[in-house]
């Protein structure tokens, strides 16, 4: 397995739409997969997703199941591989919170999402998964899913006056972590 350099904004490759991904259950995806679970360990994300790498394909990788320390107060999130994802808000309530990236790095912002989702999508060998949920884990998976529509969060941000650098908004955060 390989840490994978992640790209930052600017790169022109974080802006495209995504392609599907057309095969499940091969060695490349199982490589990829386990590249992104590596990349990801190695600087204490929550979730990544395939372009962030470089890669332009429909694949996001998330969970936490131990304490972050680049959200230290976050509940676990379980530990998902998910392929061509479809994300459905769940009422019309939503909720504020901050969000950082690893493609980012040292920034947060305050981001709007919606509070309740329903994620569909396949696991890495093609079978369904469908979740209902809400709060933090919601929060990640939208927020991941914008990486496949060529999204970052600074793009939905709606109040600057909160969004600026770890370092200042949270000095008790190890900047280190989040570059």
């Amino acid at each position: 397995m390989t840490v994978r350099e992640i790209l930052k904004m600017g790169d022109p490759r974080l802006l495209r739409v995504a392609q599907p991904v057309p095969d499940f259950d091969t060695d490349a995806l199982h490589l990829l997969v386990a590249d992104m679970f590596d990349t990801m360990r190695a600087v204490n994300g929550a979730g990544l997703a395939a372009p962030q790498i470089g890669v332009d394909v429909q694949l996001v990788i998330f969970g936490t199941d131990t304490v972050n320390p680049r959200y230290p107060d976050a509940p676990a999130v379980p530990r998902t591989v998910l392929l061509n994802p479809v994300v459905t808000p769940v009422g019309e309530e939503e909720e504020e919170g901050w969000e950082g990236c690893l493609s980012v790095p040292g920034l947060r912002g305050v981001v709007p999402r919606w509070k309740t989702i329903r994620y569909t999508g396949f696991d890495p060998f093609g079978d369904p998964i469908d979740r209902t949920v809400s709060g933090f884990h919601a929060r990640v998976v939208q927020h991941e899913c914008d990486h496949l529509m060529g999204k970052l969060y600074p793009m939905r941000v709606r109040d600057f006056s909160r969004f600026g650098y770890t370092d200042v908004l949270f000095p008790d955060i190890d900047a280190a972590e989040d570059d």
